[in-house]
């Protein structure tokens, strides 16, 4: 497997790769999102799993230019994971076309979870509560 990690974060980098790092997994790591483009065309990953505030260009920014180059038959269809800062950062995840999202801090049981359900070709959202409870609160 090959993980793109868009982060400028060394914890969180440190993270990733303690929870998601075997024998058979590479990584390609940019510190700024603008780099996420010129990585892809290096090297396609599985999957990209982009922090919320990476440089100069942030995870909802990239994750909207993958969507559309992919969509003008400009990019392979990369599957794509948030590390989000807050809860309060869900509705920027949902507009973005992001298959899931972590909110932070992480952990390895979540991460790994998010990222095998969204290799799956599911998703993965947290911070969300479901309809059938929004319906129930009512």
């Amino acid at each position: 497997m090959h993980i793109l990690l868009a982060t400028d974060a060394q914890w969180i980098l440190n993270e990733v790769v303690a929870v998601l790092g075997t024998p058979s997994t590479t990584f390609t790591v940019v510190s700024d999102g603008r780099d996420v483009d010129s990585a892809i065309k290096t090297q396609v990953p599985d999957i990209a799993i982009l922090d919320l505030q990476s440089g100069s260009m942030g995870a909802m920014a990239v994750a909207m230019n993958l969507r559309l180059d992919h969509s003008s038959g400009n990019a392979p269809l990369v599957p794509i994971l948030f590390l989000l800062d807050r809860a309060a950062d869900v509705h920027l995840a949902r507009r973005s076309g992001a298959n899931g999202w972590i909110i932070k801090p992480l952990d390895a049981l979540r991460l790994r979870r998010a990222v095998t359900m969204v290799l799956a070709g599911d998703e993965y959202r947290e911070g969300l509560p479901t309809i059938a409870a929004a319906l129930t609160n009512q």
